[in-house]
């Protein structure tokens, strides 16, 4: 029966879990999502839709089973059994204390572990509650396969994996690709494989993780499904969208639009390409732009100080794709095409009363769509103390063929979306998982059971709308911080990160691990810059920064709760006599 004397106590954990919810979204999935908005595969904008999309299917489809882990793997929730309501409170002052750490991380731009802040939390009111020996460090017989030790050693292990198969990823496309002679017709073949691969791995994550359904599959039917889902998905891009790209990026057909991808194989009947009228953009962006290649920056910074050899040299330098072409344009001459201006979402104030129509509708969209009116790119690429010199970072790596880029834009957006399933599926459970616990002693006054079916739909619910509110409101203040500013990002570069991130947690996920998806991101994005150039295309200062937070995050919030929860139970009682 509902334990209503402790309705208060609900109500706090509610409060403070949807906050908790919130900074998941403003800290940990924008971290996810700055690789492509760096990149600039997809816009700020086209980013947070995506990423809402996918990170609640994620949650809420396959959310339940890692949540599992901070419930009741952490702390030996059998030493509540005559006080089940004492546990009901340790998980409220565990939420609170990972809540107010990480508002305080997500205003001053620090992106954090989410993992690390719940887990913490956990283990400060375990250790106040019931002593350090109630919280499960090591499985039993020293089985490090479990309990504590098993998130420990995945915090260690994830940023190397994640950094080892980006890399790994990226030396192939980098070698397999950029780097051979015409590019783009390497990559034309390439691009199906990769397609494949990233939907099996979203298949091995539907089957292996599961959600409210249940697979019935054996081992060689599951294998099975996952190869041949990949074949198909693989050929399905091969049929439809190659020849799109065969017609925009190789026969420069700038009349195409993404609306013309499902006719397929048609598009080969179209007739040859009129050179473009003066007034339209090139097709394949400039990745590049505004980055400039070592000898560029040496040029530039030397016409500074006088030394007019040096622009000279400047002045000779072509930028050319590997047919030999022009990499400015799609192989006809550039055409002179201003910059549009950038439109806010928002728009000016108007005049008048705060409380006339017109400005309180402003006011509203000001609250509403303040947090995705951000131009993001920009900000990335402003130098402060922790940027350092982000120019000579970016001089330092090296630029591929801007077509070839370009087919891999595409990939991104998938391994984008399926690194935010997997986030989705992996994180959510940091805020509902003792959320879950509560809810549970409150409503039936027993301790939680070691099932996955003991996570409400609407707790899921609950947590990834929070999520998705984040990312659109905060999101912006950590992705300003990461992306270009710790390594220059391009299309290649960001799918070789997330692909390899992505890789890692599933096989997290697979084992019932909560890694930190900011270890995993990070991890892969050292691994990549230091692929792409040297050990100076990586800003060490941002990465000693993200590093920082990590090492300080346990302890911080295992102090915040314990503290609580041990000045709550320890403190005096009085009583009013009638």
């Amino acid at each position: 029966m509902p334990l209503h004397q402790y309705d208060y106590l609900f109500a706090i954990g509610t409060i403070f879990a949807a906050l908790d919810a919130w900074n998941i979204g403003a800290n940990d999935v924008a971290n996810s999502w700055a690789t492509s908005v760096g990149s600039q595969s997809v816009t700020y904008l086209q980013a947070m839709i995506l990423a809402s999309i996918m990170e609640f299917a994620g949650s809420v489809g396959v959310g339940a089973r890692v949540a599992d882990t901070i419930r009741t793997k952490v702390v030996n929730t059998t030493l509540y059994a005559a006080n089940p309501e004492l546990l009901m409170l340790g998980m409220v002052c565990a939420v609170t204390a990972s809540s107010i750490y990480l508002t305080i991380a997500t205003k001053i731009g620090l992106p954090v572990s989410t993992t690390h802040s719940i887990l913490g939390g956990v283990i400060g009111m375990g250790v106040a509650s019931v002593g350090s020996s109630g919280v499960q460090w090591v499985g039993s017989g020293g089985n490090i396969n479990s309990g504590v030790v098993q998130v420990f050693l995945a915090w260690i292990i994830a940023p190397g994996l994640a950094g080892a198969f980006a890399s790994i990823i990226f030396l192939i496309t980098k070698y397999g690709v950029m780097l051979r002679k015409n590019p783009v017709y390497k990559a034309f073949f390439l691009v199906p494989v990769y397609f494949g691969i990233t939907a099996c791995l979203l298949t091995m994550l539907l089957l292996w993780k599961g959600g409210a359904y249940t697979i019935t599959l054996t081992d060689p039917e599951v294998a099975g499904t996952i190869i041949g889902v990949g074949a198909a998905w693989a050929l399905v891009i091969g049929i439809f969208l190659m020849p799109w790209l065969y017609r925009v990026v190789i026969m420069d057909d700038w009349s195409l639009r993404w609306y013309h991808i499902p006719k397929g194989p048609l598009l080969l009947r179209r007739g040859e390409v009129a050179p473009p009228p003066s007034t339209v953009a090139p097709v394949v962006k400039d990745y590049y732009e505004g980055h400039l290649t070592k000898e560029e920056l040496d040029a530039r910074r030397a016409a500074a100080n006088g030394d007019v050899e040096v622009v000279g040299a400047e002045s000779s330098e072509k930028k050319v794709n590997g047919d030999g072409s022009d990499a400015s344009v799609n192989g006809h001459a550039a055409p002179e095409v201003e910059a549009a201006p950038r439109k806010s979402l928002i728009g000016p104030k108007p005049e008048g009363a705060w409380y006339t129509g017109a400005v309180l509708f402003w006011y509203v969209k000001w609250a509403v769509l303040r947090g995705i009116d951000q131009d993001v790119v920009h900000l990335q690429n402003r130098k402060d103390v922790l940027s350092g010199d982000v120019e000579e970072l970016h001089a330092h790596a090296s630029h591929y063929d801007n077509k070839a880029e370009y087919m891999y834009s595409f990939l991104q957006i998938m391994t984008a979306a399926t690194a935010s399933f997997t986030h989705g599926a992996n994180d959510i459970s940091n805020a509902i998982g003792p959320y879950a616990t509560i809810f549970q002693i409150w409503n039936s006054g027993t301790l939680p059971i070691k099932d996955k079916s003991d996570v409400p739909i609407w707790i899921l619910v609950f947590g990834a709308a929070m999520l998705v509110i984040g990312l659109w409101t905060y999101g912006y203040n950590i992705m300003k911080n990461l992306g270009n500013r710790i390594t220059l990002h391009s299309p290649s570069r960001g799918f070789s990160m997330e692909l390899g991130s992505a890789i890692t947690i599933i096989l997290a996920t697979r084992l019932k691990l909560p890694v930190s998806t900011t270890q995993c991101i990070t991890g892969a994005t050292v691994g990549v810059g230091l692929c792409s150039g040297t050990w100076r295309t990586i800003n060490w200062r941002m990465v000693t920064w993200i590093y920082a937070g990590w090492i300080i995050t346990l302890p911080v919030t295992g102090i915040i709760s314990g503290c609580l929860m041990g000045i709550i139970i320890n403190a005096p009682r009085w009583g009013y006599q009638g």
